[in-house]
């Protein structure tokens, strides 16, 4: 998912959810959870380990990468992407997290769960910012992927013991 696709990444960042607008000790709490550290990253420095490059969220092993503006869509990406790796391959992501389209769906599936629990987030925002960054799934929406076509995603994670919603 490019976040060119659909919006230019200006017009699309007016409008989504970013780091500065959530509480940052939820999002610490929430990776810590899952054995992650969030490093907050000063304005205007690149982010390491970005795939899609500034604002996005960046990943190396254990560790996610976020700036003031970074969007929180993106953060809680770049974290499930790490949360549904094996230990062992989690030590290995630099950047490119995974090439698979079964995690990428597990990853986008947990994104949406885990954002129930950030104060002022919650799914139905996270999917719409998820739409408005240019997020593409078969059925249209994120809201349809999820609800109607996500089963095999949440087979991967309750596999995992990573579904519990």
């Amino acid at each position: 998912m490019n976040p060119a696709t659909d919006l230019d990444a200006s017009s699309a960042q007016a409008c989504v959810l970013c780091v500065r607008d959530v509480p940052l000790a939820a999002l610490h709490a929430l990776l810590t959870r899952f054995g992650l550290r969030l490093h907050r990253i000063d304005d205007g420095a690149a982010i390491p380990g970005s795939y899609w490059g500034e604002p996005e969220a960046g990943v190396i092993a254990s560790d996610v990468y976020a700036r003031d503006d970074t969007p929180v869509h993106s953060l809680l990406h770049e974290a499930c992407h790490l949360i549904v790796l094996s230990p062992e391959r989690r030590a290995r992501v630099h950047t490119d997290a995974t090439d698979s389209d079964i995690e990428e769906d597990a990853t986008c599936c947990l994104q949406v769960i885990l954002s129930d629990d950030i104060p002022g987030v919650g799914r139905q925002r996270l999917m719409a910012d998820m739409d408005a960054w240019g997020y593409s799934f078969r059925l249209g929406s994120t809201r349809a992927w999820f609800e109607h076509d996500a089963e095999d995603a949440r087979e991967f994670l309750r596999q995992r013991g990573l579904a519990h919603r």
